[in-house]
């Protein structure tokens, strides 16, 4: 077993490229997956690189460091658009999790249930993969294959997640179901965002599902039919059960796979609703 915990991004890459590690920034996905097993594979710490913590609005985007926390997400002055991001945070575990846990960490974690991915999909967020090789660009609806599974190859280094500006307009919201309010794995939950023109309608619509397939899903044919759409409370009767049939969620001890489909449409109403709502105040 080897240790690293580099301060600069430089040194961090250069571990990465040279051997095999395990790459931690909060831990709270890590430990918990070892229970009381030691440690014996090599564990490359990235909580130290500072110049990853940081949140920016550049170059048409927004940007937010790989170590950024949930706290920080929960503290940052951020547009409306992001909204849904901030409900999710506050879902995260507790709080001493949200003081800890990172976006970055949520999303290389690639569970089914990641309560942030919902929410990032709504953005549009795009992963930032650093390299000794140089860094490229992949949209977050491509990072995650499947359960656990990412195109995150060894060398690399989820460095940042942007999203683009035009991604960042109008107003979103978010709902979990869990089998109690905190400290619980997702039965499911919606994210939603929705951008009106100057006459009320809906110009621009993002609706993501997840803890509801393998992979968290946008729902591409509602999306379609909200457009257009007054923002009222009507909203709430939109969608329809054919808009959820590329879900394919699983029977487990949290739920039956037809009670998640009902709660995926019952959550999208309500999470539409409450959009609605909040832009008539």
């Amino acid at each position: 077993m080897k240790f690293a915990r580099p301060d600069q991004l430089s040194d961090a890459l250069s571990l990465l490229a040279d051997g095999d590690w395990d790459i931690i920034s909060g831990g709270t996905d890590f430990y918990p997956a070892i229970h009381d097993r030691p440690v014996t594979q090599s564990v490359l710490d990235i909580s130290a690189v500072s110049q990853l913590r940081d949140i920016a609005e550049t170059d048409g985007f927004w940007r937010i460091g790989a170590l950024v926390t949930w706290s920080d997400i929960i503290a940052a002055n951020l547009p409306p658009a992001f909204d849904a991001l901030k409900l999710s945070a506050r879902e995260i575990g507790s709080v001493q999790i949200q003081n800890r846990a990172t976006l970055a960490g949520n999303i290389c974690n690639a569970s089914p249930a990641a309560d942030g991915v919902p929410p990032l999909l709504v953005l549009d967020a795009v992963v930032e993969l650093t390299s000794v090789r140089g860094t490229r660009d992949v949209p977050l609806a491509e990072f995650i294959q499947g359960n656990r599974v990412t195109v995150l190859e060894h060398d690399e280094l989820l460095t940042g997640l942007r999203v683009p500006q035009h991604s960042s307009l109008g107003a979103s919201s978010f709902l979990k179901l869990g089998a109690r309010k905190y400290l619980v794995i997702s039965i499911a939950m919606v994210a939603a965002r929705l951008a009106c023109d100057d006459a009320g309608r809906i110009s621009d619509a993002a609706v993501s599902v997840g803890a509801c397939s393998a992979v968290a899903q946008r729902l591409p044919a509602l999306e379609a039919t909200l457009i257009g759409q007054a923002m009222s409370a009507e909203l709430a009767d939109v969608p329809t059960v054919e808009h959820f049939a590329g879900l394919s969620p699983i029977t487990d001890v949290r739920a039956s796979a037809g009670y998640r489909r009902e709660a995926a449409m019952t959550l999208t109403c309500r999470v539409l609703t409450k959009i609605a709502q909040g832009s008539r105040q």
